[in-house]
């Protein structure tokens, strides 16, 4: 099946073609913009829903529009319209320009145009094109094999989304990129119960593949039977103990403190604007020996990977923390001009309705060479934290703190009882320096991450091989 260009779908659909592209980037240009762009989309997403042993509710929607962006200096105009025409394409450009153009000292720069030659995520049907015939008796069918696995299991939630996205990015650098992005994403959650106690168990997975890898048994079955286990064992849990203490991660989701409480504070516009922990420190250490922190958008399949990103800047793997010293920042091609630097290839929105901003791809620590097992051994009395829940971070200061959804007693060097209520406190900026061993088992998330920043959402990856912090605050519920 060979599907259409997303220039030749956005020309042959809404007539907007080369010529009226350029007028619409000229009539942004004009009152001394130094550069303007245009970044149309299309995307289509359903979903299905069950819960109780039904599907309760089905959802399909459409949205379509087109973004124009006018910049001066650290000013940016943008205006965005749902009506994609060569009328309202015009209107938005003068909206832009309107807004962008009001300082008097900006001076018109140029930039190199950047081309993408590769597909990260070659998928020939879109996930949408899946009848939703198919979608329900994928989750009937997990609703059916998770109350099998065990009596305790009380009720179970699936739930299966799918989307198709189809982006078109022009610049007035002589930038002209396209993508076709296809996301998938599988979650169920599990209910235990056990007398008046009731436990719940969370996965999920995900990416940017067709519908068909969701519908692999071997990948649902272990996800089911990896949300009733955590069910069950929650309803063996301890309260979890309080004070400062060793703290072991296990390797892949955990890497989601990674990205909140370090990954946002090395953002090019929290650094440019002195807002970040990590702003001016470049070239010193801010981590332990060992700790090497990239973001890599090039990844294929993964759910945080792009092509290029939302400015038609190709996607990269990029050194932020290397031996614990930083190297560097993720960049939009705004901060990076005004920072003196080049762009990384995060530049990210949410939607056409958006401005781009630096924002996060797949973000992960390297592994080290120590054996997850001899790691834990090496702890005297601690937690072992597997899985996370919910956290909040202060970018400015860098303190965050997370629930942990599964974690354990370590006590003699032996992982001991489940526990509950873990909660992990700190600093991001302090905790890297008391990263004592790293694991050789890094592992990237099963691909369910969705970063929020300023009121947008964009999908992410995360990752962490098994590390020892030392003397790391937990907040406990043991008397």
């Amino acid at each position: 099946m060979t599907l259409p260009t997303p220039r030749a779908f956005f020309q042959d659909r809404f007539g907007v073609d080369e010529t009226s592209l350029g007028a619409a980037l000229d009539t942004a240009l004009q009152r001394r913009v130094e550069y303007a762009d245009l970044f149309f989309e299309y995307t289509t997403q359903d979903s299905v829903v069950l819960e109780e042993g039904i599907v309760k509710s089905g959802d399909r929607h459409l949205e379509q529009g087109v973004g124009v962006r006018a910049q001066v200096g650290e000013r940016q105009g943008y205006a965005h319209t749902d009506e994609v025409s060569v009328e309202s394409l015009q209107v938005a450009a003068q909206t832009a320009r309107a807004i962008a153009s009001e300082t008097s000292d900006a001076r018109r720069g140029a930039v190199n145009a950047r081309v993408a030659g590769r597909d990260l995520y070659p998928v020939a049907i879109p996930p949408t094109d899946v009848g939703v015939t198919e979608k329900i008796r994928l989750v009937e069918e997990i609703d059916a094999y998770a109350r099998a696995r065990d009596p305790r299991v009380d009720q179970v939630m699936a739930s299966c989304v799918s989307q198709h996205r189809q982006v078109l990015v022009v610049g007035s650098d002589g930038t002209f990129a396209e993508d076709v992005r296809p996301l998938v994403r599988l979650n169920v959650q599990v209910i235990a119960k056990d007398g008046s106690r009731r436990e719940v168990g969370y996965q999920g997975c995900g990416g940017r593949t067709g519908f068909d890898a969701l519908q692999d048994p071997t990948r649902w079955k272990g996800l089911v039977d990896e949300a009733v286990r955590m069910a069950l064992l929650n309803l063996e849990a301890e309260p979890c103990p309080a004070g400062s203490m060793t703290v072991v991660l296990g390797p892949g989701w955990p890497g989601i403190l990674l990205h909140e409480a370090i990954g946002h504070g090395l953002e090019g516009d929290f650094n440019r604007k002195g807002t970040s922990a990590f702003a001016g420190r470049v070239g010193e250490r801010v981590a332990a020996p060992g700790v090497t922190v990239v973001d890599d958008g090039t990844i294929p399949a993964r759910r945080g990977s792009l092509n290029v990103d939302d400015e038609g800047t190709p996607t990269q793997r990029t050194t932020l923390i290397e031996d614990g010293i930083l190297c560097g920042y993720l960049q939009d091609r705004q901060n990076a001009h005004l920072m003196g630097v080049a762009p990384t290839g995060n530049g990210r929105r949410e939607s056409y309705a958006h401005l781009p901003m630096p924002r996060m791809t797949n973000t992960f620590m390297l592994a080290g060479d120590e054996e997850p097992e001899d790691i834990v051994r090496s702890v005297d009395r601690g937690i072992y934290a597997v899985n996370f829940g919910g956290g909040q971070v202060d970018i400015t200061s860098g303190k965050f703190v997370f629930s942990a959804s599964e974690a354990y007693r370590i006590e003699n060097g032996r992982v001991g009882a489940p526990l509950k209520g873990a909660t992990l406190i700190g600093n991001g900026p302090d905790v890297l320096t008391r990263v004592s061993k790293i694991g050789n088992d890094l592992e990237l998330d099963a691909g369910v991450g969705t970063c929020g920043k300023d009121g947008q959402s964009v999908p992410v990856g995360v990752g962490l091989p098994t590390l020892r912090i030392e003397d790391l605050t937990v907040g406990g519920t043991e008397g």
